[in-house]
């Protein structure tokens, strides 16, 4: 598939999208990398 996509890009166009496709790699190697935020408002038991 990925074969057939970068023959229907021009010559010019090549190095754009494989640019493109590095960062959307990258973007995702990050996102899953990073733990997700805590909530803002965790609610705490408080015992008196």
């Amino acid at each position: 598939m990925a074969r057939s996509i970068a023959l229907a890009v021009s010559n010019r166009l090549q190095p754009i999208a494989a640019a493109v496709l590095c960062l959307m790699a990258a973007q995702l190697v990050v996102a899953s990398c990073t733990p997700e935020p805590a909530p803002y408002a965790a609610r705490v038991g408080i015992v008196r």
